[in-house]
């Protein structure tokens, strides 16, 4: 249940605040008072999208709080798995700033826009004015229904079933191709195999070829440095190498170890250099002899590498993706070269599918046909009471091939006066029977759902006298369990409210700001005297109001 909204800087609003009660509550206020600033607010609250424009002339940042308390279980479950504290009260926060940027918090701790909305999605359902359309939509009516029937587990089995039906169709299409691409597509997966294994490639090949073509190229400068450092090492005819003098150093050392103990370290030390200066030396002279850094040698590495080249252009970004594209291009033609009896399994396999697909597609049907008669039930019930006597609902049902959502394909149809064959509602509904329609339905899947706070944005539209009553008696009704805010201009539904808020707005040194009012007593009476008879206030219309307000609460 939304217990409180505050608002600060939010378009017209400075700061406001609005404390909502269980039942019925009721906002009403003049047009343009600010009535669909709060609406926008709590959207935002809720992490739905937003913009800059939503923030107040001359201000740094809009600020939005809301306070909700007996939160049910699916939302706490929900905030313990993104890593909030799960207790019965939830504050929100939300602040948009003047160049759009956005912050939310959950309890005090920060949290994305889709987080909150993903937790909140199960807090309030806002039903707005553009909705009442939405009813003459026929393809909205199939989730109506099965909002209905609560026949969850029926087309979840459903869709398991069909979902392996559509893989194993695109298996099928995959491998029904006909002959003539069927021997086109081997041919060219043999050659690709044929062309990809005579190149004889190894992982890692490449990077080699290219530090050989590296020392190739600079095949003079790695000799003469080679052979200066051989030569260092190793000596020349006029002058001992660093081995050679290490090896002196070496025996010098060994000759006086007995005198001394800090001797003996150091010969073994020097003993060590010498060794590692020979074997170096001689490592060097294995590479001066295996130098070929001819020009017959550059061309074979420069022909291997351009080898590696055109086959990265057709098959893959390296050789490793070259050799991987060889085993798909392998497991492929094996499969087209069997593909025949696996075909003839994968029929199988689609043929008790369908038939498993089908039966449960039945199923489904049945729950939604017999979910319409309670459905119709209700609906009739809650359309006479909205001063709709002569209504007739009827589900228009047919059955088509099987998709995401069954079989089914429905659309409600209805007759508003006797002796009228029921027709589709876009082509019979006026504005005011579609808000009562809408407010049927909303009724019927009351119980449906554990949302706590419904909000109503002038359900009320294109409706007045005894319908209008009659709509704010079963506002009163579907209020009895869960929380309505319905946002009305008129006095026969604000005369039901069990919390009346009146939004006005004033205007003050040529700023506009708008207050929101808690109303009780004689408030009261004056606000709905003025929704029935504007501007001027007539002792008949006060009198009316006290009637409105004496015949609601008996």
């Amino acid at each position: 249940m939304l217990c409180e909204i505050k608002i600060e800087n939010v378009a017209v609003i400075e700061k406001a605040a609005a404390v909502f009660s269980d039942g019925l509550n009721v906002l009403s206020g003049e047009t343009g008072a600010g009535k669909s600033i709060l609406i926008d607010s709590i959207n935002a609250i809720l992490g739905n999208r937003t913009s800059r424009e939503i923030v107040r002339s001359h201000t740094p940042k809009a600020m939005i709080w809301a306070t909700f308390r007996g939160i049910g279980a699916k939302t706490r479950a929900q905030l313990a798995d993104a890593g909030y504290e799960a207790e019965n009260e939830l504050l929100l926060y939300r602040e948009i700033t003047a160049e759009g940027k956005s912050t939310c918090r959950i309890n005090g701790m920060p949290a994305t826009a889709s987080v909150v909305r993903d937790i909140c999605s199960g807090l309030i359902n806002i039903h707005g004015q553009h909705d009442n359309q939405s009813l003459m939509n026929p393809a909205r009516h199939l989730g109506i229904l099965d909002s209905f029937a609560q026949n969850e587990t029926a087309h979840g089995a459903y869709y398991v079933v069909y979902k392996e039906l559509c893989r194993v169709k695109k298996e099928i299409d995959a491998l029904s191709m006909d002959e003539t691409e069927k021997e086109r597509r081997i041919e060219t997966l043999r050659f690709q195999i044929e062309e990809i294994g005579a190149a004889e490639l190894r992982p890692g090949e490449e990077d080699e070829l290219l530090n050989r073509r590296t020392l190739i190229r600079n095949a003079q400068t790695v000799t003469e440095q080679l052979n200066i450092a051989y030569a260092a090492l190793s000596g020349a005819e006029d002058a001992p190498g660093a081995g050679e003098m290490l090896g002196s150093a070496a025996t010098a050392l060994e000759s006086i170890s007995s005198l001394s103990e800090d001797f003996a370290p150091l010969a073994e030390q020097m003993s060590g250099l010498y060794y590692t200066a020979r074997d170096a030396a001689s490592d060097i002279a294995d590479i001066l002899a295996r130098c070929e850094f001819d020009p017959q040698a550059l061309d074979a590495v420069e022909e291997r590498l351009d080898l590696i080249y055109r086959m990265k252009q057709k098959y893959g970004g390296d050789v490793q993706d070259i050799l991987a594209y060889l085993d798909a291009a392998t497991a492929e033609l094996d499969g087209i070269e069997t593909g025949a009896q696996r075909l003839d399994e994968l029929y199988d396999r689609q043929a008790a599918l369908y038939d498993k697909a089908k039966a449960l597609a039945d199923a489904l049907t049945q729950t939604r046909l017999e979910a319409f008669e309670r459905f119709n039930a209700q609906i009739t019930d809650a359309l006479r009471f909205l001063n709709m006597p002569g209504i007739r609902f009827t589900l228009s049902h047919k059955k088509g091939p099987l998709a995401g959502s069954g079989q089914d394909s429905v659309e409600f149809n209805i007759s508003t006066n006797p002796g009228e064959e029921p027709k589709p509602l876009a082509k019979i509904a006026s504005g005011g029977e579609l808000s009562r329609i809408m407010l049927a339905v909303k009724s019927a899947l009351a119980d449906k759902d554990d949302i706590g706070t419904v909000i109503y944005d002038e359900i009320d539209t294109g409706v007045s006298g005894l319908a209008a009553g009659r709509i704010g008696e079963k506002l009163k009704q579907t209020a009895q369990g869960r929380q309505v805010i319905c946002i009305t201009h008129t006095a026969q539904i604000a005369a039901q409210a069990d919390n009346h808020l009146l939004i006005r707005k004033n205007v003050s040194e040529d700023r506009t700001y708008t207050e929101i009012d808690a109303l009780s007593g004689e408030g009261r009476v004056q606000e709905l005297a003025r929704m029935i008879s504007g501007d001027k206030i007539t002792e008949l219309a006060l009198a009316n109001a006290r009637e409105m307000l004496r015949m609601a609460k008996a």
